[in-house]
């Protein structure tokens, strides 16, 4: 185990040195937050009624998406791991003697949390003291925001699980393109991350509720503006933890067949 924190902590300080592109990503991050907000103070100032969340919890919900993007991301890669793959370098990862499955997710986690520990705090300071209606709100309640904390934790380590499944597809297609694309763009909108849930089709939403997407970010988030009552919080986080054990499972059990039959490329 102590060599997985390690590994963990060198990504960590590594991806922390990158404090310009941190900067870019606060910029693009706020912009894109205030136009998702002012779309929907519009849609709901035009009337709209019977809508799934109030116009406070969908603001605060989106600010929150935009903050914690970094850590919720379906389309964050690690490159490092898609270019070990394809230039052959991968083959000093299996000459470890550690279990390749847990190097590649202690290093994406690490990269996860150091993207969002350089983001979160200023665009969470900015969006707070934005003027009525634009402004982050605080949570439900303070059993909604341990709620919150907790789920979120649960929701980064299965973001995480399902992150290492994209390199461990590229192992057999030898191309980080294509059918990953495709799972991370299913991934991120059935995650809520521009639109939540509350608002997709009844259809949409039963075949979500199925899926671990939406146990990523649109669980905790509703959370902690209480769109979700407490005991179907408990629930979902139930959920969410299921979903962790299976990708772990899954994970390290097509990571042992393909590395059987890797190609290793690069001459």
């Amino acid at each position: 185990m102590k060599a997985y924190i390690t590994y963990f902590k060198l990504k960590f300080i590594s991806s922390l040195q990158y404090r310009s592109a941190a900067w870019a990503g606060i910029a693009t991050q706020f912009f894109f937050g205030f136009v998702y907000v002012m779309v929907y103070v519009a849609f709901y100032e035009s009337g709209g009624k019977n809508l799934p969340m109030e116009l406070s919890q969908i603001i605060t919900y989106l600010w929150l998406n935009q903050s914690l993007l970094a850590l919720v991301n379906q389309f964050s890669k690690d490159q490092e791991l898609f270019k070990i793959i394809r230039d052959g370098g991968v083959s000093y990862e299996l000459a470890r003697p550690k279990n390749l499955y847990f190097m590649w997710y202690f290093k994406i986690l690490g990269q996860r949390l150091a993207n969002v520990t350089l983001r979160f705090f200023p665009l969470i300071i900015i969006t707070t003291i934005l003027p009525y209606p634009f402004h982050l709100g605080g949570p439900a309640s303070l059993l909604h925001f341990l709620s919150f904390l907790l789920s979120l934790i649960l929701g980064t380590l299965l973001v995480v699980a399902l992150s290492v499944f994209y390199p461990i597809i590229t192992l057999i297609t030898m191309n980080e393109k294509g059918i990953v694309n495709l799972l991370m763009t299913i991934a991120s909108v059935l995650s809520g991350v521009s639109i939540p849930i509350p608002f997709f089709p009844k259809f949409l939403q039963i075949i979500s509720s199925f899926l671990p997407f939406q146990y990523i970010s649109d669980l905790p988030f509703r959370l902690y503006v209480g769109n979700i009552s407490l005991t179907d919080g408990v629930f979902g986080m139930c959920i969410q933890f299921i979903w962790i054990v299976i990708f772990i499972i899954l994970g390290n059990i097509i990571m042992r067949i393909n590395i059987k039959k890797i190609v290793v490329q690069g001459g």
